[in-house]
């Protein structure tokens, strides 16, 4: 094999006869140690203890860690967890795949989900206080997604885009200084031809999103729901307008709407606010409250619209007006500064990069032919977006910490190392030269500073 080094050709020799002990995966470990510290594999143990099997080597709970790890690591089938099992000195005994399978078929034949999110909300306690708890007001975005189905699995039907899938509804606790794959709360898998504005499934989603947070957490801190027009329906605002949570969704751009909006004279449209909170060339909003019947909505809803020219090459639609495209919010939020409130809107983009996030750690492709045993693997998702979460949060800085899981993995839970043995001691040695070893050896180290549960 020819290869280039310093500009010269040589020569490349592979052979497999070393005697050096080295393993790949090595970051992954991080992962698997903040399930530990963190107490997530003891209350997943407690909570699965009854599907252990007399003479069962593997813990439920255990497995259940490992094959999110696995998720969080990259995979996306369970013979995936090979890239743990053929590491024992690194992950311990794994679950043969044949015995994970049985472990995901039992949760889901004992609707044990309720379990698993039981374990979450106990690691999540103990994460908060540890030091991972974002910054409030807290803002639960909710959002839906479709995933493509190639085969006829149990509860695949056509999407609205003309495709053949799923169609879940997933909600997350926005930090806005936090990784990408923000901190995970609740799922609900739906078939692929499920509304997307059903209220029941957007307050069964908010339901468990709530549920999720330490209740003394969630009197403290004002909570906001976001979500986009799908969230604009009575039962989910009335929902949240009884549970003393505010609200923030889009509005459909109904003929009553627009001709409210042409009608505002220039002087009531005031300059949007950029990410930064500086002014935007390109975008001016204009409050519609006094101009439309709210009357059928929660008491103090208010209408904001936002009015910007399309980007160049953009296909204009017929409610667009001399080059003006519309975009509508409907909120309770007070406050005089609705340019604060209509960017506070606009940053729920971010759910977008929460659902990128879970679609490369395991949800692009539901594994099993039956409904329920991908409810479970859909949870395991969830678990596997904390646990990245958690260990950027908890363990890493700069960069790092707010990084694709694509790109944490590359640098970090990818990494190869050696393993010296000494004074019953393994020692993993990570490459000098790895751009990133300097900050995984710290992250280690960090975690190894944690006490332990």
């Amino acid at each position: 094999m020819k290869v280039q080094r310093d500009g010269r050709s040589m020569t490349l020799t592979v052979t497999a006869d070393g005697d050096v002990q080295t393993v790949s995966h090595a970051g992954a470990a991080l992962l698997a140690e903040a399930a530990d510290r963190l107490g997530l594999t003891t209350a997943l143990s407690g909570e699965l203890a009854a599907l252990r099997q007399r003479r069962s080597p593997h813990d439920p709970g255990r497995v259940v860690r490992d094959l999110a790890v696995m998720l969080a690591d990259g995979g996306d089938a369970l013979s995936d967890l090979r890239a743990l099992r053929d590491q024992g000195t690194l992950f311990g005994s794994v679950a043969s795949d044949a015995t994970a399978w049985r472990v995901i078929d039992a949760i889901a034949e004992h609707e044990l989900l309720g379990a698993l999110r039981r374990a979450r909300a106990s690691a999540r306690e103990r994460a908060f206080a540890l030091g991972a708890r974002p910054r409030g007001p807290w803002v639960i975005d909710v959002d839906a997604t479709l995933l493509s189905a190639h085969s006829d699995k149990d509860g695949a039907a056509g999407t609205y885009k003309g495709g053949f899938g799923f169609h879940p509804l997933l909600a997350y606790l926005d930090d806005p200084n936090g990784a990408p794959g923000g901190m995970a709360l609740a799922g609900l898998l739906r078939p692929g031809n499920a509304g997307a504005n059903t209220a029941s499934d957007h307050i069964a989603v908010v339901s468990d999103a709530l549920g999720a947070l330490p209740r003394e957490l969630v009197a403290e801190e004002e909570l906001l729901v976001r979500c986009d027009s799908a969230g604009a329906t009575h039962e989910l605002l009335d929902f949240l307008r009884e549970g003393a949570i505010r609200f923030s969704v889009g509005y459909e751009l109904t003929e009553a709407v627009r001709e409210a909006i042409l009608s505002l004279p220039e002087s009531a449209w005031r300059p949007a606010l950029d990410s930064g909170g500086a002014e935007r060339e390109n975008g001016a909003l204009a409050e519609l409250t006094d101009r439309m019947d709210l009357s059928a909505w929660p008491t103090g809803s208010r209408l904001i619209v936002r009015r910007e020219r399309p980007h160049p090459g953009a296909q204009l639609s017929f409610t667009d007006h001399e080059g003006h495209r519309f975009q509508v919010i409907l909120t309770d939020q007070a406050g005089t500064d609705i340019a604060a409130l209509e960017r506070r809107h606009r940053a729920r983009a971010r759910v977008e990069d929460r659902i990128r996030a879970a679609k490369q750690t395991g949800l692009e492709k539901l594994p099993f032919r039956d409904f329920a045993p991908n409810e479970v693997w859909l949870e395991l998702v969830l678990i596997a977006q904390e646990l990245i979460f958690y260990t950027q949060t908890l363990c890493l800085d700069g960069e790092l910490a707010a990084c694709e899981p694509k790109t944490l993995r590359y640098r970090l839970l990818h990494a190869a190392g050696r393993l010296a043995f000494h004074a019953r001691r393994a020692i993993l040695r990570l490459p000098r030269s790895w751009p990133w070893a300097g900050e995984l050896a710290v992250a280690f180290a960090r975690l190894a500073a944690l006490p332990a549960r």
